[in-house]
């Protein structure tokens, strides 16, 4: 019973490891996985190369599909990239069985150790993030090293020598096995270790651990990221589906050859473990390498089995942020900006319909903004707020967690650039619904000003989307003139009224519209600032 206990902490501890490894690389190269993903995979053979580097480097093919089913669900990416990245993903995960197929022993403690130096006293904060890549491989090794003792002791029973003879004998009974096991751990690379420590310690034939591998490979698509993306758009579902034929053609191309192919890959190494390590990726390269051609063909399949609905899905509200980038905060940062970013262009374009509505009396214009601000602007502030919200309750780093303050900041400013334009149309409605009459030089000043804002407002939205610091100091800048202007438009205003020439009903709006686009302008300034400060 104990070694039962040894392998199961075994097995949590190479997990642990494995994450910790993977997020010590997610904080060293996590933000520009994005970017990377962008550039390398508008071909499929470039998108295969960057899915078999970056799962090898990140160690986490989960991270990557997490990512990119992201950027699936916001139209980012197609579903032939995201094929083609998969089938790279594939051949990088190799990588996992081969470093565990290392037989390190007990310099598993220096690495614990060194890891544990570097994370708790380094001197800078860039060498906490290696830290926890060296401490994640000592924890790796230190769980294989658990796993291969018990398992030894345990494959000494009769009962699990038996059951392991039962699975080499019923290659097809070690495929179901070994996938029911990965869905529920919701991990390959545990699955692909724990055989691999089965082999360190002699306790499997090398066609049972095939066996148990290819159905591995099948296990990983019924994880999380599957039953995930249920929630998702069609688009992202049609990406889930692609990695699950892509994984059970490859094994079903494999299986009726598994005595040939244990035969071939004995011949690679006298050790069993770096026989299972080799069989794990000769297969997935074989599989990537047979199936390249056949990219689009897959992709069609993964539309066939994911249609479209008869009538159109509702509309997603946000174009960017999805909850599942909870699991990749660099990522989810830039995801959040961008959201932020779409929102500020939107109101960008509700002060100029404002504009519209006030001097042109264009009441389909004032209809638009009050829609857009209900509709929009106010439903989807309240996601993103939600999303950073969410965020910043994770495991973030300093500049991270300052760039969510900063997010939320930013969201405040521009919900009230939406507030204010609502207030501008409702304004401009009731100047036509109460025949209120403008003066020529009210509406002049009046035109002047909004376009004014406008600029002043459209400036710092660029200058957030660019990281311009120049356009956001011209922002600052345009905002001191504004108050001049406004002052002066103010007292204008007030001549006209005490010479008659402008009718006392017209007070109330023209000044309220005075002060909306003054705080707009403030608003404004607040981003600008924003940018310069970041």
């Amino acid at each position: 019973m104990i070694s039962v206990f040894e392998v199961l902490g075994g097995l949590a501890l190479f997990m642990f490891g494995v994450r910790m490894l993977s997020t010590g690389m997610e904080k060293l190269a996590g933000n520009r996985l994005q970017e990377w993903l962008d550039r390398l995979t508008n071909k499929p053979i470039k998108g295969a190369a960057f899915g078999a580097i970056a799962t090898a480097l990140i160690q986490s093919s989960s991270l990557l599909m997490v990512t990119m089913l992201g950027l699936i669900n916001a139209n980012l990416m197609t579903l032939e990239q995201a094929v083609g990245v998969m089938m790279g993903q594939e051949i990088g995960t190799t990588l996992t069985a081969q470093i565990v197929a290392f037989k390190i022993g007990d310099f598993c403690f220096l690495f614990i150790a060194l890891g544990f130096v570097l994370i708790e006293f380094a001197p800078r904060r860039g060498w906490q993030e290696y830290g926890e890549i060296i401490l994640g491989f000592g924890v790796l090794f230190l769980g294989m090293n658990l796993m291969s003792g018990a398992l030894k002791i345990l494959t000494e029973m009769p009962a699990v020598a038996s059951w392991l003879m039962g699975m080499g004998q019923n290659p097809l009974a070690a495929v179901l096995a070994s996938t029911i096991l990965t869905a529920i751990i919701q991990s390959s690379s545990a699955m692909t270790g724990l055989v691999v420590a089965m082999g360190l310690s002699n306790a499997i034939t090398l066609p049972c651990a095939i066996a148990l591998i290819l159905g591995a490979n099948i296990g990983t698509c019924i994880d999380t990221q599957f039953i995930a993306s249920l929630r998702l758009a069609r688009s992202a579902r049609r990406a889930a589906v692609a990695q699950t034929l892509l994984n059970v053609v490859g094994v079903l191309l494999f299986l009726p050859f598994l005595s040939p192919f244990a035969d071939l890959v004995s011949r690679t190494s006298p050790d069993l473990a770096r026989q299972i390590a080799n069989a794990h990726t000769i297969f997935n390269v074989t599989v990537s390498v047979i199936l390249f051609p056949f990219v689009r063909p897959i992709a069609r399949a993964a539309e066939f089995l994911v249609p479209k609905k008869a009538e159109e899905e509702k509309k997603k509200l946000t174009a960017y942020i999805d909850e599942r980038l909870y699991r990749l905060p660099p990522v989810a940062l830039t995801e959040a900006l961008k959201e932020l970013i779409r929102i500020g262009e939107i109101t960008a374009e509700m002060i100029e319909r404002s504009r519209l509505a006030l001097i042109r009396e264009d009441m389909d214009a004032a209809q638009w903004v009050l829609e857009q601000e209900s509709e929009f602007v106010d439903p989807v502030c309240t996601i993103l707020e939600n999303f950073v919200n969410t965020l910043m309750q994770s495991n973030l780093s300093v500049k991270q967690q300052q760039r969510c303050f900063q997010l939320r900041n930013l969201l405040t400013d521009i919900e009230r650039v939406g507030d204010m334009t609502e207030d501008l149309a409702q304004a401009a409605q009731k100047k036509v619904v109460h025949r209120v009459i403008f003066s020529p030089q009210a509406i002049e000043e009046m035109d002047r000003l909004c376009q004014y804002t406008h600029h002043t407002y459209t400036c710092a939205v660029q200058a957030l989307r660019n990281d311009d610091k120049l356009l956001a100091r011209r922002t600052c800048r345009l905002e001191d003139e504004f108050d001049q202007l406004y002052l002066e438009a103010r007292q204008g205003h007030i001549d006209r009224l005490d010479s008659g020439v402008c009718q006392p009903e017209a007070d109330v709006i023209f000044i309220e519209a005075l002060r909306n686009l003054e705080r707009i302008s403030d608003h404004a300034d607040n981003l600008g600032i924003s940018v310069m400060r970041n």
